[in-house]
């Protein structure tokens, strides 16, 4: 029996396509154990009839499992508030770091920032993620990295973090956590979820005492190239197959992030 998938697009709830991607993305980082309380964030370019250069992020003292896609608030690029349903704010470190990327690379539809134990740790380490298994060699030369200056409340590290940044979409936050951009939702949220398993299967290498068989640089450059042009050769221009069933998973756990 072919069970025919069910549409992720809840039209009937009057909420935008881009709120209702950044809603469920919210929860699945929940659901996965990444969040932090109430802390770091996901943001994603606004609705173009929100606000001109405007960007949505989660709301002030909202978990992420509370998160829905009418409560998500509009900032534009200054801080000016455009929309708010929760009445709260936004948390001012968050619009440091994601109004800087959006800012300066307008290519970046989402830009996603966590602070899990496994990201943690290998952001506190200076060799960054090691080229050890098939899921590392996705960020192999790809990785950016800025030095840590604190809880980032200053502005003026805006301009340092997206000179660190340049045109890559992962980067590791020294002695912080891990950031990665996506030209869509989906793209931001993968890169995050295997980067993720990527810290975690080299934290298990390196405390099981076994003797670690790196990748030679000529077949970790391959792989990561394989990478790259996966979408070019697996789904084109459709639909991306795999943010889809992380959107259907998230829709069937909690509908009511459409709300």
């Amino acid at each position: 029996m072919n069970v025919q998938p069910q549409p992720v697009s809840a039209a009937d709830t009057g909420q935008p396509r881009e709120r209702i991607e950044l809603a469920a993305a919210y929860r699945l980082i929940a659901h996965y154990h990444l969040d932090d309380s109430i802390f770091t964030h996901i943001s994603a370019r606004a609705p173009a009839a929100e606000g001109e250069h405007a960007f949505l992020i989660n709301p002030f003292g909202l978990r992420f499992d509370e998160v829905t896609a009418s409560s998500l608030v509009t900032v534009d690029i200054n801080g000016d508030i455009l929309r708010d349903n929760h009445g709260a704010g936004i948390n001012k470190a968050g619009f440091t770091i994601h109004s800087a990327v959006h800012a300066a690379r307008p290519d970046v539809h989402c830009v996603l920032h966590t602070h899990t134990v496994a990201g943690v740790a290998i952001s506190s380490m200076e060799e960054g993620i090691l080229p050890l298994n098939q899921w590392s060699l996705q960020f192999h030369n790809r990785l950016a990295f800025h030095d840590y200056e604190g809880i980032a409340l200053d502005l003026g590290e805006r301009e340092r973090l997206v000179a660190d940044l340049g045109d890559r979409n992962v980067m590791v936050l020294r002695n912080h956590g891990l950031l990665t951009c996506g030209r869509t939702v989906g793209e931001a949220f993968a890169l995050m979820f295997n980067m993720e398993r990527a810290c975690r299967a080299q934290l298990a290498i390196m405390s099981s005492g076994g003797r670690q068989i790196r990748i030679a640089e000529e077949l970790a450059e391959k792989t990561a190239r394989q990478y790259e042009g996966w979408d070019t050769h697996h789904t084109g221009n459709k639909p991306d197959p795999q943010w889809e069933a992380f959107q259907r998973l998230a829709i069937k756990h909690y509908p009511d992030l459409v709300e």
